[in-house]
């Protein structure tokens, strides 16, 4: 028995590759991003969804709703699907940190590195797993849609493979793109990743 996990992130708003947006209020997806939330909603049509997930966070929720109007269901909220906090860094520009010891800190050793004031990528991974692991255990041999942000993708798909976090920039995952997961009791694997759809 195992459930299928979709792992989607979030679509595209006006900040993505700018702006650190971390879990700032405010930030919507625009008129590309909801094309492609109608694109995700499209693909997953055929794919006998059972629920959808989203991480709280503006963005994600935005992105899950068309998906679950499409698949007639409603929108469930899982904190452990939420966006890292990267605390100081938060709605900082990308050009603004560039050149931080901290920051590269970060991208040079995420297994170790905390953003001032926020959260480690361990810490967030930890989160991550064990909310793909409460919608395994609601969900034993369904299959599960779940709207979240790039890195905590990334974190759980490392976990999976077992690749340490330090590794997490080897593998892309783009905005309205697809990962699945199948999972069981104590073990899982990739089916496939960062698949992306024409809006």
């Amino acid at each position: 028995m195992a459930a299928t996990l979709f792992l989607l992130r979030h679509a595209a708003h006006a900040r993505v590759g700018s702006t650190l947006c971390g879990r700032m209020p405010g930030v919507s997806l625009g008129e590309e991003g909801r094309r492609q939330a109608r694109a995700l909603a499209e693909r997953l049509a055929p794919e006998a969804v059972d629920a959808v997930y989203a991480s709280p966070i503006e963005r994600a929720r935005e992105t899950a709703a068309p998906i679950a109007a499409r698949l007639g269901l409603s929108t469930e909220t899982e904190d452990g699907l939420a966006e890292i906090d990267f605390g100081d860094w938060t709605g900082r520009d990308f050009a603004d940190l560039d050149g931080d010891p901290a920051w590269d800190r970060w991208n040079a050793a995420r297994a170790s590195a905390r953003p001032p004031g926020g959260e480690s990528m361990a810490e967030a991974q930890a989160r991550a797993l064990a909310g793909v692991e409460r919608l395994r255990a609601r969900h034993p041999d369904g299959r599960v849609a779940a709207v979240s942000h790039c890195d905590v993708i990334k974190a759980v798909l490392a976990a999976v493979l077992g690749v340490t976090l330090d590794g997490i920039h080897r593998f892309e995952i783009l905005p309205a793109s697809i990962s699945a997961l199948a999972l069981w009791p104590g073990g899982g694997k990739v089916l496939s990743m960062n698949e992306t759809l024409r809006a």
